[in-house]
């Protein structure tokens, strides 16, 4: 029996069509009910600054009402950060963030941002939060993050979503797993997430030592189609097949 592989199930594409008409529907809280009543072991939302999709009254009730873990995905902005360290969330993820982007773009460069990060992740585990960084499948990315102090990485699998032919595939699961190994190695637990669809999981699937994916948007998109509740448990049924 292989490792169970727990499921976040990023909901911020619920938000992002409620603030399109600036409704009170489809509620971020009923949708997080329904994904862990699918088998969900934890809901992630991403507290922009610029407040595109998610609110603070969002993670403030999904906080009071969700059985499993809170991931709160935030940049490392001092107006999110205080934010994060009321709301007292289970994980924080902090991710780079850009104003005009569609989507996060690439991971977090800890070498580059190290004296951010690094306070940014004290702040946050004063506050009794677990912290992972998202950052790309670089080896020295990797031990950087180790040195912030941070106990999860998420290693940003977009490269590997938007490969384009099966020697792209197997060249970025490649640096997957060799980040993952590396990364257990250092001590470090490690999350996946980004791009993760019903069709490519099968590779990422052959990366060891994942604790967790993080996956929204194509969750909610075959959710249009057949229901949240059957959206989530086809992908658990699939990360089932996880062997570690």
């Amino acid at each position: 029996m292989g490792k169970k592989l727990l499921l976040g199930v990023n909901i911020d594409h619920i938000a992002t069509l409620r603030q399109a008409r600036l409704e009170k529907f489809p509620s971020v809280i009923r949708a997080a009910k329904a994904c862990e009543q699918a088998g969900a072991g934890q809901i992630t939302v991403h507290l922009r600054e610029d407040r595109r999709h998610i609110q603070d009254k969002d993670v403030f009730e999904l906080k009071k009402i969700l059985s499993g873990k809170l991931n709160l995905e935030m940049a490392c902005y001092d107006e999110i950060v205080n934010v994060a360290c009321r709301l007292r969330p289970h994980q924080a993820t902090l991710v780079p963030e850009k104003r005009m982007e569609l989507t996060t773009e690439g991971g977090l460069d800890v070498i580059k941002n190290f004296k951010v990060v690094s306070g940014t992740v004290e702040r946050l585990q004063k506050k009794k939060i677990t912290v992972s960084l998202f950052i790309d499948p670089d080896l020295e990315q990797v031990e950087m993050a180790l040195r912030t102090g941070a106990e999860f990485i998420e290693l940003h699998t977009g490269s590997f979503a938007n490969a384009a032919s099966k020697a792209a595939v197997k060249k970025e699961t490649g640096k997957l797993i060799d980040a993952s190994v590396f990364a257990n190695a250092l001590g470090l637990g490690v999350n996946a997430g980004h791009g993760i669809d019903y069709n490519n999981i099968k590779s990422i699937l052959d990366v060891p030592h994942l604790h967790e994916l993080n996956i929204g948007f194509s969750i909610i998109a075959e959710a249009v189609f057949i229901g949240l509740d059957k959206a989530v448990k086809k992908m658990i049924k699939l990360m089932k097949q996880y062997k570690g």
